[in-house]
């Protein structure tokens, strides 16, 4: 690389020290990048978009105190220019999708980083977007689905934590009979053959998160 332009100066934000570690000396060992700094969650990320104002950002998704797809949101409401790549262990087509609507112009998968982290930095610097090519599939895979609406993926989230119809309908203030109505949706709309089936699927996606 021409040594005229600028390093691509960068941000890490991930809440595994490893990680960030390993990313720093991935960038350490490109002629064309500069780590200018790191952070651990949501908040951090936004405190140091403000001071350094990297050409780049790698951001994780799952973080405690702020999550990546909140972060993006904030980074880009102040910075609409800011050009963020997200890192995940997750293929969940939903979680690339709300990435990718929060304002992300990349998304890798973290078993992907060794192979392609490099290219997808210097192609989202040059202005393009990179998402890596199975989640791009399962994407297009379900772009004709019906998405779930806010109140199925409350009554699957308490599904989830194995909770009867009769607790859902408790906890949330509805009937039991409306609890089943927004169950069969949900089967419906996931291609699930029953409650278990379901709770795999959404999470699998990346609809609900059941984890940390």
């Amino acid at each position: 690389m021409s040594s005229t332009h600028p390093p691509i100066r960068i941000l890490i934000v991930d809440d595994h020290p490893l990680l960030r570690e390993g990313l720093g000396s991935m960038i350490a060992g490109q002629p064309d990048m500069a780590l200018v700094a790191e952070a651990e969650n949501g908040e951090q990320a936004l405190q140091a978009f403000r001071e350094h104002q990297p050409d780049i950002t790698l951001m994780d998704v799952q973080m405690p105190r702020m999550n990546g797809i909140d972060a993006i949101t904030a980074i880009r409401a102040e910075f609409p220019s800011a050009r963020i790549i997200v890192l995940t262990t997750y293929r969940g087509d939903m979680q690339a999708l709300r990435a990718i609507k929060a304002g992300a112009a990349g998304y890798l998968l973290k078993s992907m980083l060794r192979k392609e982290l490099v290219e997808t930095i210097r192609s989202v610097h040059a202005g393009r977007r990179r998402i890596a090519a199975d989640i791009a599939t399962e994407m297009a895979e379900h772009v004709a689905d019906d998405e779930l609406t806010a109140r199925e993926c409350d009554v699957l989230r308490l599904v989830a934590t194995g909770s009867a119809n009769k607790e859902v309908a408790a906890r949330m203030g509805i009937s039991e009979e409306t609890v089943k109505t927004h169950m069969k949706n949900v089967l419906t709309k996931l291609g699930a053959k029953d409650r278990t089936h379901a709770v795999v699927v959404a999470v699998k996606r990346g609809i609900i998160d059941i984890g940390t």
